[in-house]
């Protein structure tokens, strides 16, 4: 939290984000998490078999962040960066909606991400988009 004339405020606004899931043509699930300009922040790495267990990954991994690994890497379609948040088992679980074209700016994006994990958890009701 940073302190401004006395009052304690989000380092990182969380107000109006939304996790809205989404289901691919072959019927398995992802998370996306949008900003309030309707930007995607950041998607699901990990396709799941029904809705329920979509949710309950994104809600495990705001709750749990400070056990994830991650950071920034070469995008594997050509130039740019991207970055990933993973389970120490390797699992990848979360990681840029988009690919950077410079590294300052995608570590910038995932260091947003990051700090954001904990406030999600304690709105994680709010964020849906049912």
């Amino acid at each position: 939290m940073e302190q401004s004339d006395g009052t304690a405020r989000p380092v990182v606004a969380v107000a109006g984000v939304r996790c809205q899931i989404d289901i691919d043509s072959q019927g398995r699930f992802g998370w996306r998490l949008v900003a309030p300009n309707g930007r995607p922040v950041a998607v699901s790495l990990t396709a799941h078999d029904t809705h329920a267990r979509c949710r309950a990954d994104f809600v495990r991994l705001c709750t749990r962040h400070a056990e994830m690994e991650g950071g920034v890497q070469h995008s594997s379609e050509g130039g740019g960066w991207v970055w990933a948040v993973w389970e120490r088992t390797g699992r990848h679980l979360a990681g840029s909606a988009r690919t950077y074209e410079r590294h300052a700016t995608c570590r910038a994006s995932y260091e947003r991400f990051r700090a954001m994990l904990p406030e999600l958890g304690a709105v994680s009701l709010e964020l849906w988009d049912d």
